[in-house]
């Protein structure tokens, strides 16, 4: 390259670095992290988070990167909330009932024993008081929530032994959800572990625990959860439809632009949608999976799930009686509820027991 091409070429580059390298620089994306309380195997739950941060940068033209991190790696699988009162975290993907040490009202935003389905839970939000409410709780920790995923109706959980009758449940130490659910239980007689699902299988093969539920066959099956235990139970009552959430910073999502804010509640809509049907597809072969290698599945007695009923309002006295915001929250649902179950009997629940019946 001879003098005058050299300088030539100089002079473009400082054009390039005065002129349009600040232009650049105005345009660069916004970055934020994702941390979610499961572990990258689950491309259900953990999947559910990627596919919203790939759905913010598509919808941003790649101007708004989420970058999405395992239980663990940014924050422990419990550690989302104190990272967002922190103003540590930008958002995070769980269930808000693994929080429940912290106000007892976090269960309603996921699931409860005897509660709402996955379709219940929506217009709850949406439609009724449901998303008001829980944002009136999570507003004290400094984040409002959006609706990820719901994983449908679950399972009842695998167990070393049968359960025939309530007394059953004494002694057994169990993996499950927390809050409400754990306390029934409790009073059911089961010593209840609510840990991280990465390390229920260690605890399970090792006799640590006795019985765990966590989801359905899909994600039970990818956890090797039928290696270690080999009844299987439905019926379960605890979680009609868990609702997994988006938990956003107050503060970060301010400082976005009116557009970016946009994005993001586009893009939670988007991974719920994806999410929520992904169970629903999911589910029915793994089951048939399951069972063909030897699971033994099994319903629940009568007897069970009216002692379950029994020992969980129970619970939902106990915390009414000294939480204004639990009983305020749960009164709504419960109010709400009943007029979904008188429609359901003459909607989609005849609909179902009428295609039980037919050969397809």
């Amino acid at each position: 390259m001879d003098r005058r091409s050299l300088i030539k070429n100089a002079g473009i580059a400082g054009v390039l670095a005065a002129g349009v390298a600040p232009a650049v620089h105005a345009q660069a994306a916004v970055r934020w992290r994702l941390a979610t309380s499961f572990p990258k195997s689950l491309e259900t739950l953990h999947g559910c988070a990627v596919k919203f941060s790939e759905t913010v940068k598509a919808l941003s033209g790649g101007k708004f990167e989420v970058s999405v991190h395992a239980a663990g790696e940014l924050v422990p699988a419990f550690g989302i909330v104190d990272a967002l009162a922190e103003d540590s975290l930008e958002m995070g993907e769980t269930a808000s009932y693994y929080y429940t040490g912290k106000h007892p009202a976090f269960v309603f935003g996921c699931a409860v024993p005897f509660g709402l389905t996955a379709q219940q839970t929506q217009a709850w939000k949406h439609h009724g008081n449901g998303r008001k409410l829980m944002d009136e709780l999570y507003d004290r920790y400094n984040f409002f929530g959006l609706s990820a995923l719901n994983t449908g109706t679950q399972m009842g959980g695998w167990y070393r032994k049968e359960i025939k009758t309530p007394a059953d449940f004494q002694g057994l130490k169990m993996r499950l959800g927390g809050g409400v659910f754990g306390e029934s239980m409790a009073k059911l007689g089961v010593v209840a572990q609510n840990m991280p699902v990465g390390e229920v299988y260690q605890a399970l093969e090792k006799g640590t625990l006795d019985a765990v539920e966590f989801v359905g066959p899909y994600d039970d099956e990818k956890l090797g959860f039928n290696k270690v235990a080999k009844y299987y139970y439905y019926g379960a009552w605890w979680e009609g439809g868990a609702d997994l959430e988006f938990f956003i910073n107050k503060k970060a999502f301010a400082k976005l632009s009116p557009e970016n804010q946009a994005i993001i509640r586009a893009a939670a809509e988007v991974a719920y949608n994806d999410g929520t049907s992904k169970y629903m597809y999911l589910n029915p072969t793994s089951l048939k999976r399951l069972v063909g290698s030897g699971t033994q599945l099994k319903r629940f007695p009568k007897a069970v799930v009216e002692a379950g009923f029994k020992s969980a309002q129970e619970v939902y006295k106990e915390h009414s009686a000294k939480d204004a915001l639990f009983k305020k929250i749960f009164e709504d649902m419960r109010a709400f509820q009943r007029d979904q179950v008188l429609w359901n009997r003459i909607s989609e629940l005849a609909f179902t027991q009428d295609m039980s019946t037919l050969k397809i």
